[in-house]
């Protein structure tokens, strides 16, 4: 039989772990958390360090919109 003193040390320590492993849990399961990094993360990758735009990303709506214009023209005229 295991005395007492390394009984208490392995519970602790599986307590420690345990306790860590509800909060990786807590922390994967909470959406609004993930979501509100991913926003911050997509805000990121869309928008320069002044908090603009990227050029690329503006120009590439433009020619998103002016492509559905051109689309919209070419079937009014069928």
């Amino acid at each position: 039989m295991s005395d007492p003193s390394t009984l208490e040390a392995d519970i602790v320590r599986q307590r420690e772990q345990l306790a860590r492993t509800v909060d990786a849990l807590s922390h994967k399961l909470d959406v609004k958390e993930q979501a509100g990094h991913k926003v911050a993360e997509l805000k990121d990758a869309a928008t320069t360090e002044g908090g603009r735009p990227r050029p690329a990303l503006v120009l590439a709506a433009v020619a998103v919109a002016g492509g559905l214009a051109l689309l919209v023209w070419w079937r009014r005229q069928h």
